[in-house]
């Protein structure tokens, strides 16, 4: 007889609570086998393939496209063991879902829930599902109604704004009380410890869709959540996803650092001819970004301040040992930040080729959340977007960033006279917890020597 195993969530890693259910690929009834990608969600960090870890037949999707889903939620059930057409499984299979011990025990587990995530549960032996299917695709069937749920409890309307969260779990109930207006705070859920059930927010409303008796002669009638909702001007965005997770994190930043930022001009008519003659030399082509990471990592070892963090709770700087360069990338998907490893033991060749390949990741979509964490220093090159100056955010928990303008022609005091020569406007946002303006001038000093004169930087090497 098959067995019905529920897969949930799983922990995509790097503290991420969450997921967005971008596009499934296997409909009910359809024959999967152990870790195939079973359905793609976008993270707040990176679009991933989520691979199902039991082998089997598709009997229950949970969640359409667009849901966003907690760690931990269902995703689908897979019947496994069975001897039945992929069909009959999916028709018979009990909706009961199986226990811990079920799981663990299954013979069609592969123990792999993300390639390079790991898994809660022990690996159990390997062995694929055979099944017989006809030629013709099943029709993909509807997931079964969720359980009755306990009695909701009418809409208290006393219950003020203030009380604290929204006793509300499933993003599901959030998205049925966002598209009919009606504000969560205003329903008392019937659930354990208040938790806000699906029932109760039908309940609520189906109270505010009764009729209402005509209001008394020079009486104002109440606005109801629902028509204040439905009168709110305007084009709706729900934060979420990256933008969510950028929003949040520029947040975090501007609340917690008390930053700085310092700028100075500087003359990059040296370091545009060093790269062109380097690129006209043979070779792999060499990038202005990977000559100014060049430049920032040994700017770091001279100034190690600003290549740390701040542990709050313990009221430290912690100075990092390695420089893990983050550089700003755009993208369809909005602004991500790519880290490039160990960039101050690589050479301009190494930190060309690394640029290329995340920059590239990331307008494909596929960079990975290693690929998006760990930065202990950030470069953000503006200029391509045709601005000179910006006073960047600090990407928490890093220290400092550093901003490049755009390289234009401009009149300049060259050797006493009055020339033509490509200038860049620099600035250093650095958070003053872990050191004060003479260090960051000082490094935003180096760096503007190492653009104006090159064999600065070779005199360090």
């Amino acid at each position: 007889m098959a067995q019905v195993l529920e897969f949930k969530l799983p922990d995509l890693g790097e503290g991420l609570t969450e997921a967005e259910i971008v596009r499934w690929l296997v409909a009910v009834g359809d024959v999967v086998a152990i870790d195939q990608p079973v359905v793609e969600v976008e993270t707040a960090k990176a679009m991933v393939e989520v691979p199902c870890p039991y082998g089997g037949v598709v009997t229950a999707r949970y969640g359409e496209e667009g849901t966003e889903l907690p760690v931990g939620a269902p995703l689908l059930t897979v019947a496994v063991g069975g001897t039945g057409a992929p069909e009959e499984l999916a028709e018979a299979a009990p909706e009961a879902a199986p226990t811990a011990a079920e799981s663990a025990v299954s013979s069609e587990y592969s123990g792999n829930v993300l390639v390079g995530y790991g898994t809660a549960g022990p690996a159990a032996r390997r062995r694929r599902v055979k099944h017989t299917s006809p030629t013709a695709a099943p029709a993909p069937t509807a997931p079964k109604a969720p359980a009755a749920a306990p009695a909701p409890v009418a809409v208290a309307a006393a219950v003020p704004a203030s009380a604290g969260p929204v006793p509300v779990i499933s993003p599901l109930v959030r998205k049925l009380a966002r598209d009919r207006g009606l504000d969560l705070r205003e329903v008392r859920g019937s659930g354990p410890e208040g938790l806000i059930l699906r029932a109760d927010v039908e309940l609520a409303l189906a109270a505010l869709e009764r009729p209402v008796a005509a209001p008394a002669p020079g009486s104002t009638p109440a606005a109801s959540p629902a028509a204040t909702s439905v009168a709110a001007a305007g084009e709706r965005i729900p934060l979420r996803g990256l933008r969510g997770a950028v929003a949040d994190k520029l947040s975090r930043s501007r609340t917690e650092i008390p930053d700085a930022t310092c700028w100075v001009d500087a003359d990059a008519t040296e370091l545009m001819a060093a790269r062109r003659a380097m690129n006209t030399a043979g070779g792999p082509k060499i990038s202005l970004l990977a000559l100014l990471a060049r430049i920032c990592a040994h700017a770091l070892d001279r100034f190690p301040e600003l290549n740390s963090t701040v542990d709050t709770a313990a009221r430290e700087i912690v100075r990092l040992p390695a420089v893990h360069l983050g550089f700003a990338a755009q993208t369809p998907r909005g602004l991500v930040v790519p880290v490039v490893r160990d960039a101050g033991t690589r050479t301009a060749e190494s930190l060309t080729a690394e640029f290329a390949r995340l920059t590239e990741s990331a307008r494909q979509g596929t960079l990975t959340p290693a690929d998006l964490t760990g930065g202990t220093f950030t470069l953000n090159n503006y200029g391509v977007f045709g601005v000179d100056g910006s006073t960047p955010i600090i990407n928490h928990p890093e220290a400092a960033m550093l901003g490049v303008g755009r390289i234009i022609p401009k009149p300049w005091v060259h050797q006493g006279e009055l020339a033509v020569r490509q200038v860049v406007q620099l600035s250093l946002t650095f958070d003053h917890r872990v050191c004060d303006g003479g260090t960051a001038g000082g490094f935003l000093r180096y760096v503007a020597d190492c653009v104006e004169q090159p064999a600065v930087l070779l005199r360090t090497v």
